[in-house]
């Protein structure tokens, strides 16, 4: 089956090398990409090299070169922050301090947007643990910010924040400063949201917090049923969600302006973003995507 495709903005989750961003600019042309999302550096720990002036003139040289808006990149916060728990008072400052400087980090880049996992609660009551995340993104971000924090829809695994609308909504609301979404679908499908029925879905986001919020889609299959809370990706149809349907939120034409990106596990220790991304221009299934990935 063939699907209509219209323009989207299409991309992945790219590498930031000894030549940072220059590096993931690189990487996401030579898997024919709009756009990226990167890491200043390794997700699970601090360490952080200085943001080298030198490679973001290059880096955007090549990007203006291969039709890269860089209003389209996003930068995703390491995994290590977490805003719901405040039971070592030193932890909970640290998440705090960390991620003002990811921000800071992010506008030397010049980029917009910086993902977030908004947190787990661990064993703090979930009320405060929401409201602590509230506290922590008021006390670190400022009215002339030129980056905004984006929550990331979590799956519900153990004691996430952010697996339901309400408490997305919640923390959107009682942010004083700008803030966005990111959506992603896996998460969505292993909290509980049917993605065959993504319009419904966006009809109650725009409801409850407004559709304008959703500023990033992380664009995942799922290896887990709906509902399961586990939260493992899997590649663009070859999960339980399916290519159909995630092409109907790739497509949707109330998120057309809105840069997707893909998070998809790498095959044998290759990545499948060029192969995925073919695909999805294409709009045409392709079965053999696994085997092409193992066999370039």
């Amino acid at each position: 089956m063939i699907l209509v495709v219209i323009k989207v903005i299409i991309g992945s989750h790219v590498h930031f090398k000894n030549k940072q961003i220059l590096d993931s600019v690189k990487e996401a042309i030579s898997y024919n990409a709009d756009t990226f999302m990167f890491y200043t550096g390794a997700p699970q720990n601090t360490f952080r090299s200085a943001i080298k002036p030198e490679y973001l003139v290059e880096a955007k040289e090549l990007m203006i070169k291969n039709n890269i808006d860089i209003n389209n990149v996003i930068c995703h916060a390491p995994y290590i922050i977490n805003l719901a728990n405040n039971l070592d008072e030193h932890k909970y400052e640290f998440s705090k301090e960390f991620l003002r400087k990811e921000l800071d980090r992010c506008e030397e880049l010049e980029v917009k947007y910086l993902v977030l996992h908004p947190g787990s609660s661990v064993k703090v009551d979930r009320r405060i643990a929401i409201d602590n995340i509230v506290k922590a993104i008021n006390d670190i971000t400022k009215e002339d910010d030129k980056c905004i924090i984006l929550l990331e829809t979590m799956a519900g695994k153990g004691t996430e924040i952010g697996c339901n609308l309400d408490e997305i909504a919640y923390i959107v609301k009682n942010v004083k400063n700008k803030i966005g979404v990111c959506l992603d679908t896996c998460h969505l499908n292993d909290s509980g949201v049917n993605i065959n029925n993504f319009d419904e879905y966006l009809d109650e986001f725009d409801r409850q917090i407004g559709i304008n919020k959703i500023k990033c889609v992380h664009v995942n299959d799922s290896k887990n049923e709906i509902n399961t809370h586990k939260d493992r990706h899997e590649n663009i149809g070859f999960g339980t969600i399916g290519f159909d349907a995630l092409m109907k939120v790739i497509n949707n034409p109330r998120l057309k302006d809105v840069p997707k990106i893909l998070e998809t596990p790498y095959i044998e220790d290759k990545p499948p973003y060029k192969f995925e991304i073919e695909m999805i221009k294409e709009g045409k299934f392709n079965p053999n995507l696994k085997d092409d990935v193992i066999n370039s």
